[in-house]
């Protein structure tokens, strides 16, 4: 087996370097052009191997550090003892290689040590055209050939080519492609097509990492803030829906929570920090994070407003935030509802239509540091619906808050109504999901969001 170390220019270095790639009529410039296209590593590396087999190889895969995924400065060393690469996509004939399928799945990791032409090619930076499959690949693949009978195309490999993909003169990952037998070796042309295609997909794997990442603490910080509905509340079941403004946000300005409280009672809140930017959810977790400090003292819901009111106005991006508090009791059947600036809740009774509660005062909102409002108690004799919601969900261009709020009370009886037969869990929560989506429809300018809670009088 004979092997050659190539250098070009063209890997250098990242950036707004050649974009040519190994081109023909069809698929293969569809799927070149696609490159960069989403900002998803998976999808991003499919569109990399589809650009090269079957139309310029007869197989292409695309492997990346596993330091490099999971570290944001991660650096290799001139000579490392062995590589640990992850498969992102492989492409073996005219068909994709699907995650979990076969003996070589997307997403498993391998170790390459010194010696092989993929720790040469990260080591040195020049690509590695060899007459054949390495040892180390051939021994890998023929132990797993019988579990896959396109193992053995790869193994009759005539032409064998390693590419390095660096980025800003680190080593990122590589790509490979492979020639059987009946087509002409790679030439150096060919190398060199690769070697732009690596360019421009190291550039478009980049950025799909760094939004992976930027997604994943965003989804962990969203699920860190999701209240607590599985657990177990006197008299009281909780279900809640959230969909935050826009395609691409994952967690906006409203914030929600369920409360346990001295004397065994439950609070619940919905709020809405102004805006919908990173400075809004900052805004947003710093007062949920004081709700639920405050919420440990054994105070009363005004006295519990009135101080988050203290706190928000030392709070920066706070001020104007809108919140409604209410506060069950089964044990004294009353439910005592607070606002700050907020829209008013919707109760339905079992045999009254849903309605917004005749607050006695809205209240000023959050920030202002001087809040100040009457408590609304209800007396509560019976199973009843009580729905908080943010103004996302009933305020729009086209119609008023009062229209809004009208239209979800509607929404609430026909969806309880169909539900009535079901008084478990997941009926409360396949309901607050049909408001959630019922009411707007695909309308997402603001965060909507929705605390559907059935309050059970001790006794019952």
């Amino acid at each position: 087996m004979k092997g050659t170390t190539l250098r070009s220019d063209a890997h250098e270095e990242s950036g707004d370097g050649p974009a040519d790639a190994p081109r023909r009529d069809g698929p293969a410039s569809l799927a070149a052009d696609a490159i960069g296209s989403q900002l998803d590593l998976t999808l991003t590396g499919g569109h990399v191997v589809r650009a090269l087999a079957p139309d310029f190889a007869d197989a292409a895969s695309v492997y990346l550090l596993e330091r490099w995924l999971v570290e944001e400065n991660a650096h290799v060393s001139a000579d490392p003892p062995q590589i640990e690469a992850r498969r992102l996509a492989l492409r073996v004939g005219a068909h994709g290689h699907e995650d979990g399928e076969g003996a070589l799945p997307v997403g498993q990791v391998v170790v390459f040590p010194r010696d092989t032409p993929y720790a040469r090619a990260l080591a040195t930076g020049g690509s590695q055209l060899l007459d054949a499959v390495d040892s180390h690949t051939s021994d890998r693949l023929a132990a797993t050939a019988a579990e896959d009978v396109r193992i053995g195309a790869l193994l009759r490999s005539a032409s064998f080519l390693i590419v390095p993909m660096r980025l800003q003169g680190t080593p990122v990952g590589f790509i490979a492609c492979t020639r059987g037998p009946e087509r002409p070796p790679f030439a150096p042309g060919d190398v060199a097509a690769v070697e732009s295609l690596a360019v421009r997909s190291c550039v478009a794997l980049d950025n799909a990492r760094r939004y992976e990442r930027e997604r994943r603490t965003a989804l962990a910080i969203r699920r860190s803030l999701l209240p607590t509905t599985g657990a177990s509340f006197a008299g009281c079941r909780i279900a809640h829906s959230y969909l935050p403004a826009g395609e691409d946000n994952i967690i906006g300005g409203d914030w929600f929570d369920v409360l346990r409280r001295p004397g065994r009672r439950v609070g619940l809140i919905v709020g809405d920090a102004m805006g919908h930017g990173p400075e809004s959810a900052v805004a947003m977790i710093q007062l949920r994070t004081a709700v639920r400090t405050l919420a440990g003292l054994d105070i009363g819901p005004v006295d519990l407003i009135r101080r988050l009111d203290a706190l928000a106005a030392d709070t920066p991006g706070a001020s104007f935030a809108t919140c409604m508090y209410a506060e069950w009791d089964a044990e004294r059947h009353t439910c005592t509802l607070v606002g700050a600036g907020h829209p008013p809740p919707l109760v339905r009774g079992p045999n009254a239509p849903g309605a917004p509660v005749a607050l006695r005062g809205a209240g000023l909102p959050l920030g202002l540091g001087s809040w100040n409002c009457e408590p609304t108690v209800l007396d509560v004799r019976e199973p009843t619906l009580l729905l908080l919601y943010s103004d996302g969900l009933v305020e729009t261009r086209g119609f008023d808050i009062d229209e809004g709020i009208a239209r979800l009370a509607g929404a609430l009886d026909a969806g309880s109504e169909k539900l009535t037969c079901r008084a478990d869990q997941d009926s409360l929560q396949s309901l607050c999901d049909l408001l959630l989506h019922q009411v707007r429809g695909g309308d997402t300018a603001d965060d909507r969001t929705l605390l559907l809670a059935e309050l059970r009088p001790s006794g019952m």
